[in-house]
């Protein structure tokens, strides 16, 4: 059973407070039309051999949402991270498989609360968009709300990373929809609906991609901001290689649309080979009907196959299509199995 957290007190405003603390003045209350409701915000931070930057990131996160709990789970650090972030205040796990990916469905599972805020931990993010975008999320009622990159330089933001970025995205616009600018953004904030009913089957960089994918395909409510990028401090190294991580969400990208949208897939490559096959089939069916005679067999069958494959893999297309409903559908349900956020002040 998953542990109960106190209630919060969350203001819209640049302030989270928790219950017992002292709001802000009536007067501004009245001037900004700041209206309290009860939620519980974890921010969770991933994270490898950060030992420079982990304790300001944590720090930063506690200042600015100081009734959040703030989780770091380290991935299998050789250097003081675990120590760096215990001593700033965060609530420090583990985790044993190395990657991303295996990072964040563990910390999906653990960790109950309302909103999720997810971060890396190389201080490359500006903290105090968090409730700006916990905001958006709760005021709107959506599902995921992403922190797009802007600035920084080419220091922060390697031409190599934003062009692949750029064309990841647009890729995955154009098959599963438009509506996302950042696709690989580490800055996110989530509501429990997203986080419980999110399947997590990465291992590695590629856990963004299934991030708007999955939002994408079931068609959840979710929203960009644009937030400040900056390059990592001195002593802080990415981990990110650029072609390998690159291919990895690429190939993650092929696998999706397999499974998220057989059906054109596998009618694609139906056409391709019915095509083909009639192509080379018609040269032969001339001659038979000019001569009676299939002097050239073995294009005859080579044809003939082409064609039959075709039609199985249309038959196969409609197959994974009504298995692909089902599949959502169930996802669906597991998504409403969640209710959302009580914005009752």
């Amino acid at each position: 059973m998953p542990m109960q957290q106190d209630k919060f007190t969350f203001y819209r405003s640049d302030t989270l407070l928790g219950v017992g603390r002292e709001p802000p003045a009536r007067s501004l209350i009245a001037q900004l039309g700041l209206v309290p409701w009860p939620t519980r915000v974890a921010v969770l931070i991933p994270c490898r051999n950060e030992e420079s930057t982990i304790g300001k990131v944590v720090s930063d996160f506690l200042c600015i949402l100081p009734a959040a709990t703030v989780y770091v789970y380290d991935n299998n650090s050789t250097d003081k991270t675990v120590e760096k972030a215990a001593l700033a205040g965060a609530v420090v796990r583990h985790e044993r498989l190395q990657g991303k990916g295996h990072v964040v469905r563990r910390m999906f599972a653990d960790i109950d609360a309302d909103a999720y805020v997810l971060v890396d931990g190389d201080d490359t993010y500006d903290a105090s968009a968090a409730p700006h975008m916990l905001n958006l999320l709760v005021t709107g009622q959506l599902d995921m709300v992403t922190g797009a990159r802007q600035g920084g330089g080419q220091d922060a933001y390697r031409l190599g990373h934003r062009f692949g970025n750029q064309a990841l995205t647009r890729m995955v616009c154009w098959i599963f929809g438009d509506g996302i600018t950042d696709m690989l953004s580490g800055y996110r904030v989530f509501s429990r609906r997203f986080v419980k009913s999110f399947p997590a089957l990465s291992s590695g960089f590629e856990t963004e991609t299934e991030f708007t994918v999955h939002a994408l395909a079931l068609h959840m409510p979710t929203q960009e901001v644009a937030t400040n990028y900056r390059s990592r401090p001195a002593g802080s190294q990415s981990k990110l290689n650029t072609l390998g991580d690159g291919l990895r969400i690429l190939r993650t990208i092929v696998t999706l649309v397999q499974h998220e949208r057989p059906l054109p897939v596998f009618s694609l490559a139906a056409l391709i080979l019915a095509v083909v096959g009639i192509l080379l089939g018609i040269p032969v069916v001339g001659e038979f009907f000019a001569t009676g005679l299939v002097p050239r067999l073995p294009t005859a069958v080579l044809a003939t196959g082409l064609v039959l494959l075709g039609f199985l893999s249309l038959a196969c297309g409609l197959i994974l299509d009504s298995v692909r409903r089902g599949r959502r559908e169930m996802k669906r349900l597991a998504y409403l199995h969640f209710t959302p956020i009580d914005t009752t002040p």
